[in-house]
């Protein structure tokens, strides 16, 4: 039974494709239409379904669309709309502004369109896609596949807990918005979720973030991840005022007031303006509150429910600060984060819900240890590419070892190996790579890719020696924790050391990536280092590349010093 999976509805649309519960394919429509998170303006007259990465799936699968017995979407318009397509009335939210304040004025915020939209998903799955992609839409038989609407929550957490190692956790889901929720807590018991308490709109900690994003220059539902590389240089100058703002109730329960950021902490800074310590101690205040607030929360969690595991996803949980705070001060004994805890994330989610449901599957039939989902090219289509762009290349008779050599020599490299990951962080298919050696490194990616000067990079290391370089450090493949760098260890690698000790590590094995972990071995021999610099293969607003065209028409358009592609190597001429 194939079960395909879609999230199209804020942002990160995204598909995947289960055989009888086990993912073949999955990945962001970013990648393939070039448009960053895959956001479409309001009104949503230009929203679609995720046609090419759904073409992906089925393609990687050898299906047509007609082959698929269900699928499911990471929304459920029922949930705010009555049986005549009108908004419910009882459903009141107050609109939240880009500044950071509530409108007086309250208003529903979903536009009819957009909720229209959704309600007509069926028929634009089989109707509405690109004419380029026929081949795998066209003749789609109006009773070929069953349509199901799962909430987006339920996705959330579903997506967190049954590709976990765990049988039983706690799960926890924290996200900006739902269709009503913002912040669910579940109890997972082998193949079922059970809901134990949510909180709903308008009280959500991923909007508060989002808001103050929006506010300190940044794009919301995108940059949210600068704001916590920008906390690492503040104080807590401002955290009794986000402490005043968020009330945490006793059962999970939260409020959160009216943040009014200008007035108390005056005007919103503008994109491009200069950083100031002012904006670095807000950031760390809300990155300090919102630590303080989970972690309360978790301590709930844990004696409500009792388990020593604990599963997150939500695009709160893309935060490897607060994860690494609930590992070293949580009451939990273990945490799994999804890899594509973000929106993206929701469509494996509902996937694996309504497999579960509809093949009424006891067993658990997928455990997701890795993140290579995507595309990959042979070398032969490689090959034939740059032939045919007449680009001078040569083959590598060992692509570790002579990579390795580049690298040593300080050199940036683009590094495009093998199938494309699901989720925001290239995990050594998509990379950028450099030595950690050079404390001027991290500068240099910096410019390379257009960044601000605060953002730090991050290592990857091998799993085997994670423990000798990085404090605790153990198993981490998908970047999603912070660790403190060993002080004997600082000074070897000063490049992905950040301001305040800690590097957000990656570790990889072989059986993740081989090629991957061969590079690293080798660097290792050449440089009595096993740890790299690895940062996504991509520049200042655009996504992750996907295709070969992608990665040669990144790498030429920036300051790189080679491009490692399948088993060939292409360099620039040193000026």
């Amino acid at each position: 039974m194939y079960t395909l999976g879609i999230n199209a509805v804020f942002h990160d649309s995204a598909a995947c494709l289960l055989k009888d519960g086990v993912l073949i394919a999955a990945a962001e429509d970013e990648r393939f239409t070039h448009i960053k998170h895959g956001k479409r303006p309001v009104p949503f007259s230009t929203w679609e379904l995720p046609f090419h990465a759904i073409n992906y799936c089925l393609e990687a699968a050898g299906i047509h669309l007609n082959d698929v017995g269900h699928v499911a979407y990471s929304f459920d318009p029922w949930l705010l709309c009555d049986e005549t397509y009108r908004t419910r009335p009882e459903i009141e939210i107050p609109f939240v502004q880009s500044s950071g304040t509530r409108s007086k004025e309250w208003l529903n915020p979903w536009d009819p369109l957009f909720l229209s939209y959704i309600i007509n998903a069926p028929r634009q799955l089989r109707d509405g896609y690109p004419h380029h992609l026929q081949n795998r839409f066209q003749g789609t038989r109006p009773d070929s596949f069953k349509f199901h609407y799962v909430e987006h929550h339920i996705s959330h957490a579903a997506s967190a807990f049954h590709p976990s190692p765990f049988m039983e956790a706690a799960v926890m889901t924290l996200d900006g918005r739902g269709e009503l929720a913002t912040t669910t807590y579940n109890i997972g018991l082998g193949n079922k979720l059970e809901r134990i308490g949510q909180v709903n709109m308008p009280h959500s900690l991923g909007l508060l973030y989002e808001q103050l994003t929006s506010y300190l220059g940044f794009l919301h539902s995108s940059d949210e991840y600068k704001v916590m590389a920008l906390a690492s240089y503040g104080k807590p100058e401002f955290a009794d005022d986000f402490r005043q703002m968020i009330r945490i109730g006793s059962n999970g329960d939260y409020t959160i007031g009216d943040p009014k950021f200008e007035e108390r902490f005056g005007p919103a800074r503008l994109r491009h303006e200069e950083f100031t310590k002012h904006h670095f101690n807000i950031a760390h205040s809300l990155q300090v509150v919102l630590e303080e607030k989970v972690l309360e929360i978790s301590d709930w969690l844990y004696r409500e429910t009792r388990q020593e595991n604990l599963c997150l996803a939500g695009g709160v949980a893309l935060n490897c600060v607060l994860n690494a705070r609930l590992r070293d001060r949580g009451p939990f004994k273990n945490i799994w984060v999804q890899p594509a805890a973000g929106d993206a994330g929701t469509a494996l989610g509902a996937a694996i819900w309504v497999d579960i449901s509809e093949r009424k599957s006891s067993s658990r039939d997928f455990e997701m240890t890795h993140a290579y989902w995507g595309p990959e090219y042979s070398d032969e289509e490689i090959e034939k590419f740059i032939k045919w762009a007449k680009v001078p290349y040569r083959k590598l008779e060992n692509v570790a070892e002579e990579t390795a050599e580049i690298l040593a020599q300080d050199k940036i490299i683009g590094w495009y190996q093998g199938r494309m990951e699901f989720g925001p962080r290239a995990l050594g298919s998509r990379s950028i790579l450099a030595s950690p050696i050079s404390p001027e490194m991290q500068a240099r990616l910096n410019e390379v890719k257009d960044r601000e000067d605060f953002r730090p990079v991050a290592p990857v290391v091998l799993e085997e020696d994670a423990s000798e370089w990085f404090e605790n450090a153990h198993y981490s493949p998908f970047m999603l924790f912070i660790y403190d760098v060993k002080a004997e260890k600082a000074d070897k690698i000063p490049a992905v050391r950040h301001v305040d000790g800690t590097a957000r590590i990656q570790t990889v094995n072989k059986e993740q990536h081989p090629a991957y972990h061969e590079l690293l071995t080798a660097f290792k021999r050449k440089t009595g280092v096993p740890v790299l610099v690895n940062t996504s293969f991509n520049t200042l607003g655009k996504p992750i590349v996907c295709s070969p065209r992608d990665a040669i028409e990144c790498f030429w358009t920036s300051p790189f010093d080679a491009l490692v592609i399948g088993s060939f190597l292409i360099e620039k001429e040193q000026v």
